[in-house]
């Protein structure tokens, strides 16, 4: 009996783990197509559900937030960590973060505001910059190497990444490597959030010509005062 029992459980956890990634994934279309302000009726209609029906499954809008901000962040960390490890040089590492971060906030502005501009903790929504469709909200953001979970521990994980390139290039103590890291994570942050929220038709700046700048000015910074005679990579920017 208690083998008939077991085996329901299991069957039960099994399906309720599959509804829930179900319903984050509609979650995350309907942030997609319609923002960060998106209510819980918008996305049970994406989930082709009712909203009680969503309720069943996370306690409330933050419970679904924070489902939606686990999987955001692990995609973007794993795709982080491939790009670097997949770059011939140091260089080269920093140059893949730096450009597969800003192609996935390009590609998804809605759900990157949802997932690092909104309280974690409560209903309303909140970020600096008028989004996609005319939903404006009001500004507050998770600070690089905060706690607030899973963005803190997605920064902390990405400072990490971060760190790796820097320290084979300078040979530095892993204390200098991860405060680099820190301070890079947060430019790059910042950079890439002031180019969502300016970017216009015709824009003089590019991603890619971002990505150049951005990874120029982190590379020969530090890389050009601890080692003068390392040449300057040349930038197509």
């Amino acid at each position: 009996m208690s083998v008939g029992v077991d085996g329901r459980s299991t069957r039960w956890a099994d399906h309720r783990t599959a509804r829930r990634a179900e319903l984050v994934r509609a979650a995350r279309k309907a942030v997609h197509r319609l923002g960060p302000t998106v209510s819980m009726d918008e996305i049970a209609a994406e989930a082709g559900t009712s909203k009680s029906i969503v309720y069943r499954y996370f306690d409330d809008k933050a419970g679904l937030r924070l489902a939606v901000a686990e999987a955001v962040v692990a995609q973007m960390h794993d795709t982080l960590q491939e790009a670097a490890h997949g770059a011939a040089t140091p260089e080269g590492a920093l140059r893949a973060m730096v450009r597969v971060y800003l192609e996935m906030i390009e590609h998804s502005p809605n759900v990157y505001w949802f997932v690092t501009r909104t309280s974690i903790g409560g209903n309303d929504p909140v970020s600096p910059v008028e989004q996609p469709g005319g939903r404006d909200t009001q500004a507050t953001a998770s600070p690089v190497g905060s706690s607030d979970a899973p963005l803190g521990a997605y920064l902390e994980s990405v400072i990490e990444l971060v760190a790796e390139p820097f320290a084979q290039a300078a040979d530095v103590t892993p204390e200098d490597a991860a405060a680099w890291a820190a301070g890079a994570v947060g430019f790059v942050r910042g950079a890439g959030e002031w180019w969502l929220g300016h970017r216009v038709a015709g824009q003089s700046v590019t991603r890619e010509q971002l990505t150049e700048r951005v990874s120029l000015w982190l590379w020969t910074g530090p890389v050009g005062v601890l080692h003068p005679d390392e040449p300057a990579a040349a930038t197509t920017a």
